[in-house]
């Protein structure tokens, strides 16, 4: 890892530190260790547990749609996978910093350069319509959910909403009209860069029509030759998501609190479609706030600041930027191409120059 990744490594998780501590200040009391006392660590080993499978699903579904294109890689390989690109996504805003990571990992197990990008970019764009899916059908079936988070919900109706339609309607231009994305793309860029120099203005021109480019063949890839790795990838990204809302209520019931499965899915689609808005590094300190504001509105404020914190602890490997770190090293520390299948072991990354392989 260069200075300038350890930097933003730093400021991400300076700033989530930052913000957890003002929180427990200002929500820790003298009931809060009674609170403490209350805590059941069964259920907070289940929503551990539940964590990892969340996990498991990510690597299932990069798998299969792997697979579904005609390469093979293990899953041990595609979870060192999934957990290698955890360190890039905590610095970069909306978390986007993971997808470079997955795409050389996929052509490190000898998977195309075309087709792992194909791969990584209909990961997005599969979290995209699954969220606007769960979201849209939230705010149909949970309508009294949504009212009970009052003012806060009347503007989150209106930017889910946005976004929904957004994600659907950007989809259909991407793929059918993708000349007229380019034009609306660019004329933002050129608004939004008028003080930048001709040359680099030119070069991020020329990357936003290949992205754009990248992610019309990808879907006409996939729609074409590689129907079942959709369905395959539409199932595990809807588990993905489900069992990500459902570990909140494992740790609401770990601390004595009632389960609020069905306010946890309101919310926790609402910090989902924050945290992949390029506001910080990470969405550092976007998911805190966010989490003690909603939260708040239904359980004791002394135990909250706990409940976030727990929510967002190193306990839970996607949250871990040390843990990502590991594995990146691990990961990129050699030249040598892995085999396909082949797990990076976690070891001194001194040993790897003794000749041990990865």
């Amino acid at each position: 890892m260069d200075s300038s990744q350890r930097k933003w490594l730093f400021i991400s998780v300076g700033f989530s530190l930052l913000v957890l501590v003002i929180i427990l200040y200002f929500t820790i009391n003298e009931n809060t260790l009674t609170y403490i006392k209350e805590i059941n660590p069964l259920f907070l080993l289940l929503a551990f547990m539940t964590h990892i499978l969340t996990m498991c699903f990510w690597a299932w579904r990069v798998q299969k749609m792997t697979g579904s294109l005609g390469y093979r890689i293990g899953f041990f390989y595609s979870l060192t996978l999934v957990f290698a690109n955890l360190l890039a996504a905590a610095i970069t805003p909306a978390q986007a910093g993971g997808e470079p990571v997955r795409i050389h990992e996929l052509y490190k197990a000898d998977v195309p350069l075309g087709d792992a990008t194909a791969i990584v970019i209909m990961e997005r764009v599969l979290d995209g319509i699954a969220l606007a899916a769960l979201a849209a059908f939230s705010m149909l079936v949970l309508t009294d959910q949504w009212k009970s988070l009052g003012a806060v919900s009347e503007v989150m109706v209106y930017v889910t909403w946005i976004f929904v339609a957004g994600c659907i309607f950007l989809f259909y231009l991407a793929v059918r009209r993708p000349d007229t994305v380019k034009r609306v793309v660019n004329w933002c860029t050129l608004l939004l860069t008028k003080t930048w120099e001709n040359k680099r203005v030119e070069a991020l021109l020329a990357r936003e029509d290949k992205e754009i480019e990248n992610f019309q063949g990808a879907t006409i890839r996939f729609v074409h030759t590689a129907k079942g790795g959709l369905l395959w990838g539409m199932l595990f990204t809807l588990l993905y998501w489900v069992s990500e809302i459902i570990t909140a209520s494992f740790i609401l019931v770990g601390l004595g609190q009632p389960p609020l499965i069905l306010e946890s899915f309101v919310i926790q689609l609402i910090l989902a479609i924050l945290m992949m808005m390029p506001l910080t590094p990470g969405s550092s300190g976007i998911a805190e706030v966010g989490a003690t504001s909603m939260y708040a509105l239904f359980i004791p404020a002394s135990i909250v600041g706990i409940f976030v914190v727990i929510w967002r602890s190193p306990l839970f490997p996607d949250l871990n930027p040390y843990h990502g770190e590991q594995q990146s090293l691990c990961t990129y520390d050699a030249g040598e191409m892995r085999s396909p299948g082949s797990v990076c072991r976690i070891q001194r990354c001194d040993d790897r120059t003794a000749g041990h392989p990865c």
